[in-house]
C-alpha cells in the first residue's frame, strides 16, 4: 500500500526522509507484534508490549508530520 506519491527530487527531500522513516516504523511494528506472539516469557512479553507501544507512537508521530508537511 502507498502511503504517498512522491517524485525524487531535491525539493522533495524531507518527504522522502519521512517516507523512509514510516516504512522502516512499520516493518519494526510488525517485527515487534511477530516476537510477542512467539515468546512465553513474561519479561519478554513485557518487553515487545513496550516495544509495540513505543513503535506506535513514532508511527502516529510520522504520520502527523506527513500531514503538516502536506497541508504546508
Amino acid at each position: 500500500m502507498k502511503l504517498f506519491n512522491f517524485q525524487k527530487t531535491e525539493e522533495n527531500e524531507p518527504y522522502m526522509l519521512l517516507k523512509d522513516n514510516i516504512e522502516k516504523t512499520t516493518i519494526e511494528l510488525q517485527n515487534a507484534y511477530t516476537n510477542m506472539q512467539n515468546v512465553t516469557e513474561p519479561d519478554l512479553i513485557d518487553y515487545y508490549i513496550y516495544q509495540t507501544q513505543a513503535a506506535q507512537i513514532r508511527y502516529q508521530y510520522l504520520l502527523n508530520c506527513a500531514k503538516k508537511l502536506e497541508d504546508s
